[in-house]
Formats: C-alpha cells, sequence, structure tokens
C-alpha cells in the first residue's frame, strides 16, 4: 500500500513536515521518497515538475494521484486511509470545525513568523527597512498572544482542537517548532511552548523530524529580539 507512494520532499520545509506527519499517524511507513536540496534548487528538477508544474515540494504521488498541496495531501491521506492509524479528523461537526479552523488558520502564524525570521531573506538588501521589519515583529507578537490564549482556554494539556490529536496538530506543529528553534522567548509564547515541549516526542514527530535539524539543533537566532 504505502510502498505505492512517493514523497519529494525538503528538511525543514513545514508543509512537508506536516505530509511526514501525516503519514506516520496514518501508519504508511515504508512509503518511496527523495529529500531534495533547496540550497541546489533540486526541487525544480524535471522529475519533479513532471507531476507538479510549481516546481515545489511536497510532491506528493500515490498511484496515479498526485497531490502537490500539503493541507490537500493530509486531507487526502485522512479520506483514503481513514481507518488506518489515528483518526486525525473527528465525525462530530462542531469538532470538526474547529479542527479545520486552526488548520487554515495556520497560515497566518506562518506568514508572520517568515516576515520576521527570513526577512532578510525574502527582502533585498536595498528595500529592507528597520519600520517594516518593526511592524512585522508586532503583527507576529499579536499572532503569538492569540494561539496562546486558544490553548489557555482549552486547558493545560490540550491539543490545539481539543483533548486529542487531529490533523490541526499535524499541519501546525511544524510552524510551531519554528519558535524555540530561532530561539523566540519562551514568555512571548508560553502555553505554545509547553504545547511544543508536549508534542516534540510523539513517536511520528520524532519520526520524520528534520535531518538537518537533528544535526545542527539551534538555527540562526532571528526571533531572539521578538
Amino acid at each position: 500500500m504505502a510502498q505505492n507512494m512517493m514523497l519529494y520532499w525538503g528538511s525543514g520545509s513545514p508543509p512537508c513536515w506536516r505530509v511526514m506527519i501525516a503519514l506516520e499517524e496514518k501508519m504508511l511507513q515504508g512509503y518511496k521518497h527523495k529529500l531534495l536540496s533547496f540550497e541546489k534548487n533540486e526541487h525544480k528538477c524535471e522529475e519533479v515538475k513532471a507531476l507538479n508544474p510549481r516546481a515545489q515540494v511536497p510532491t506528493f504521488k500515490h498511484g496515479d494521484i498526485v497531490v502537490n498541496e500539503s493541507l490537500a495531501a493530509c486531507l487526502y491521506l485522512e479520506s483514503a486511509f481513514k481507518s488506518h492509524g489515528t483518526r486525525l479528523i473527528p465525525d462530530d461537526p462542531t469538532e470538526q470545525a474547529l479542527v479545520y479552523q486552526r488548520m487554515f488558520e495556520t497560515n497566518n502564524l506562518q506568514q508572520k513568523m517568515y516576515d520576521v525570521a527570513f526577512y532578510e531573506y525574502y527582502v533585498p538588501e536595498g528595500e529592507r527597512l528597520e519600520s517594516a521589519l518593526k511592524r512585522n515583529k508586532e503583527s507576529l507578537v499579536t499572532e503569538l498572544k492569540l494561539w496562546d490564549g486558544y490553548l489557555e482556554k482549552m486547558g493545560k494539556g490540550s491539543y490545539l482542537a481539543g483533548k486529542s490529536f487531529t490533523m490541526a496538530d499535524v499541519v501546525c506543529f511544524p510552524i510551531i517548532a519554528f519558535f524555540p528553534r530561532l530561539h523566540c522567548p519562551r514568555e512571548r509564547c508560553p502555553r505554545l511552548m509547553e504545547y511544543y515541549e508536549m508534542l516534540k516526542d510523539r513517536p511520528s514527530i520524532k519520526a520524520s523530524w528534520p535531518p538537518h535539524w537533528l544535526e545542527k539543533p539551534e538555527g540562526p537566532d532571528t526571533l531572539k529580539n521578538l
């Protein structure tokens, strides 16, 4: 079953990581995969382009089915293998609604983190402004308070959408993992850091941990002065 799957991925990419967590949670170990180097632009190779005209990763293929957007791939895996491994989408409509809300809301946290952590990577040197970076930091601090509030409301030991691990956690954890790695002050998001500590040793997360993070556990301190 899993042998009929192929995943092209890059180490440390949150979209790739979430698909890998979903595969682990659905007990689909043994899938074929190819690790591509972003530095060498390997994700833009012809092999990937043949499946994904955007030349991006993750690029995921199951038999004749190709799903390239990470959220779509995660939802596909849950739908196609609903009875396998962990149930990641609850049946109850109210619970389901919150899972979907947190899943798609993750895009806000991801973009605002990128706008600060990778500001110098995305913005050419001649276009960088301290005032713009300051606004980005303020926006990220506000976003972190929002997510900390969600967890506070859920209660200690809770996951993002309740008492069970769901697709919301699959999607969001790879973003949250960047905050301790990039030296975000713990006091900026204490509940998120508790959540990170609770999940970082989960088998699906440990099994899919970015290999270059294992080699170099700490990243640059781009979130240190948040």
